[in-house]
């Protein structure tokens, strides 16, 4: 798609500005641009999941979410989310499973930040 640097951080603020307002449909599809012109744009990615779980699509959001895990494994946030998508389906277990993991991810996180941390003395 070829958008400027400038053109993704315009849309990026635009999608969050329709967030704020309630209007998930036009979030989607900014983000969707954004995703386009450049696939490791994380943020885009984990709006677009939560875009389209405000919109009520679940199951878009559930496939977004697990791309996103398939693609980073130890993404907190994601595991996070696909968390509270699995709550929104009432799939309960598969929602507990990936609180569980995301909070181990988490805790490793902050284990290699205070190693790091500590190594840095």
């Amino acid at each position: 798609m070829g958008l400027a640097s400038a053109e993704i951080d315009r849309l990026f603020d635009a999608a969050l500005d329709a967030m704020a307002h309630g209007d998930s449909s036009a979030a989607v599809d900014d983000f969707k641009r954004i995703i386009a012109a450049d696939p490791t744009h994380i943020e885009a990615k984990h709006g677009l999941i939560r875009a389209l779980e405000d919109a009520g699509r679940f199951d878009d959001a559930l496939h977004t979410v697990k791309e996103l895990i398939a693609a980073d494994p130890d993404d907190v946030l994601a595991q996070t989310r696909l968390s509270m998508l699995y709550q929104h389906k009432g799939m309960i277990a598969e929602a507990e499973a990936a609180a569980a993991k995301a909070k181990i991810l988490g805790w490793k996180q902050e284990l290699r930040g205070g190693i790091a941390a500590k190594n840095d003395l």
